[in-house]
């Protein structure tokens, strides 16, 4: 546990110091949303790199996270302090309800169950009309403040959504190296074996969901906060899609692994623009020869890879 709180501190130090490479501009903003695209990660990672169960409608937790905080901030007047944990809390006791019966499903079946689910949330964002504002989305959301200090630049922000970002990194890799992090593994192996050792695999599932869930709506609404405008478009089944790449390119069940994946699949389409008409090829392309070559995901595909190459006897070495 030492190695990982040292390997957690470099990479708080080093995201930390980023900015100072940068001192704001564009690639801030896209900075903002690696964090953001992290939370997301390693929240679908738990669910799936862990626990097994695959999710195809996360988005709609993320989208119910920036709703229910941006509807009750404009709308009530609440502070976005008030707004995030009761939106966290109602998402997560909607997953929890849901988690039971929705649970039960395995494969496929699980994957349309939480496909439909992540549908009919994008829906009744795009039906009621006088409550998110359908299809034209839902504006003047304030920013978050504390303390004096208004998080309305992109650096402020980036310190902000990174700051909620380091945490769920910790929290997570705690999880994962406990008794809990254990068991969800057994689970993921197999659900009979996990139970005859005593794990309440049906529960052990549901509680995942939910907290997989409260994760996501956690970054909706800072997502909402920083953006200060929310709209259906941003919420629907192809990012879920996007989301799973995230988890799959990185590494399932890798905590480091849903950073590299939500990095990449964040930066590489701001650096392809230049490409016009044939980024999405080369997009592609990219995607595929990962996972040709990278089964295992960036986080055991890049250490693999300078090993076979700087081994003795061959690659770098050999030369």
């Amino acid at each position: 546990m030492k190695r990982e709180l040292l390997k957690f501190a470099a990479f708080a130090v080093f995201v930390l110091l980023l900015p100072l490479l940068f001192q704001g501009g564009y690639l801030m903003n896209v900075l903002v949303f690696v964090g953001i695209n992290t939370m997301l990660a390693i929240a679908l990672n738990l669910l799936l790199g862990y626990a097994g169960q695959i999710s195809l409608g996360h988005a709609g937790f993320f989208g119910l996270g920036a709703y229910l905080s941006g509807i009750l901030t404009v709308s009530y007047g609440w502070n976005p302090w008030q707004a995030m944990p009761v939106a966290a809390l109602a998402v997560g006791c909607l997953a929890g309800l849901i988690g039971f019966p929705i649970l039960k499903l395995k494969g496929h079946y699980l994957a349309m169950a939480t496909l439909g689910l992540g549908i009919i949330i994008y829906i009744v964002f795009n039906e009621t009309i006088d409550l998110t504002g359908g299809p034209s989305g839902l504006s003047g959301i304030p920013n978050i403040a504390l303390g004096g200090v208004t998080f309305d630049t992109d650096v402020k922000n980036y310190y902000l959504i990174w700051g909620f970002t380091l945490a769920v990194v910790l929290f997570s890799i705690n999880l994962a190296n406990s008794r809990v992090g254990r068991a969800l593994r057994a689970v993921h192996d197999s659900e009979v074996a996990a139970r005859v050792v005593g794990v309440n695999a049906r529960i052990l599932k549901v509680q995942i969901f939910t907290l997989s869930a409260v994760i996501s709506s956690l970054a909706g609404s800072l997502y909402a906060h920083t953006m200060t405008f929310v709209s259906p478009a941003s919420f629907g089944f192809n990012f879920s899609i996007e989301l799973l790449t995230m988890v799959v390119i990185g590494g399932l069940g890798s905590v480091y692994g849903s950073f590299l994946g939500a990095a990449l699949l964040t930066l590489l389409p701001e650096f392809l623009r230049a490409a016009h008409d044939y980024d999405i090829i080369i997009y592609g392309g990219l995607l595929m020869l990962m996972v040709m070559f990278m089964p295992g995901g960036l986080v055991r595909g890049i250490p693999a890879l300078f090993r076979k190459l700087f081994k003795p006897g061959g690659g770098a070495g050999h030369a």
